[in-house]
């Protein structure tokens, strides 16, 4: 059985200080993010869901997912939201040496940037299972980037818990300065398909406002 923290504990947050969990703010501001993508018909389905809010997120991408559905990842940045690194392959990064996962991450950046024709966009990473070791952290800090955790695991991921459990996990704990995780990827879309939209209309009904990263 997997364990997991759907409201993060202050004292992780307390031990990892370096990263960013949440916003703090006392204007019911949220920030919605997405890992994983872009994926075919699912990322597109999420952007149309947005757009029905005039909501903005922000979409932390697997560079080899950008590169197989670059037009998916145009559409992103189309729409407006803000862009994450999530590595090139989607790495384990308690199970990958320094320099090899550092150099997964520059082969995301260079990818990203090669569609945005900038480097003014900020620069927003997060580890993929939300597993990083010290040294790569603090490479990472090191080039710029911002460490993204969350606040509120939806883990829609989890194809034991139903539809309606995954809701709870968000609506439940969700508060102003919260930093909600989703993922646009076919193994959660199950949940993600019944949970998202319904997410859209509480956060719109108890005033909530989303920001980007």
């Amino acid at each position: 059985m997997k364990f997991y923290w759907i409201k993060t504990h202050w004292i992780v947050k307390k031990i990892f200080h370096n990263f960013i969990w949440d916003v703090s703010n006392d204007k019911k501001t949220v920030y919605l993010t997405f890992d994983d993508g872009p994926i075919p018909d699912i990322t597109p389905w999420v952007l149309n869901e947005l757009k029905k809010h005039d909501v903005k997120a922000t979409f932390f991408c697997i560079g080899d997912n950008i590169d197989k559905h670059p037009e998916i990842f145009k559409k992103v940045i189309a729409d407006g939201h803000s862009l994450g690194n999530h590595t090139f392959n989607h790495l384990n990064g308690w199970k990958t040496p320094k320099n090899k996962y550092i150099e997964n991450v520059k082969q995301c950046e260079d990818l990203i940037y090669s569609h945005l024709n900038t480097h003014s966009e900020p620069k927003v990473f997060r580890p993929p299972f939300g597993k990083i070791t010290m040294r790569q952290s603090k490479a990472i800090r090191k080039l710029g980037y911002k460490i993204i955790m969350w606040d509120v695991l939806s883990a829609d991921f989890d194809l034991n818990i139903s539809k309606e459990e995954c809701l709870k996990n968000v609506l439940s704990t969700v508060e102003s300065g919260s930093i909600i995780i989703f993922h646009d990827s076919k193994k959660a879309f199950k949940n993600l398909e019944f949970v998202l939209p319904k997410t859209l209309e509480y956060l719109k009904n108890n005033n909530f406002n989303c920001e980007i990263l």
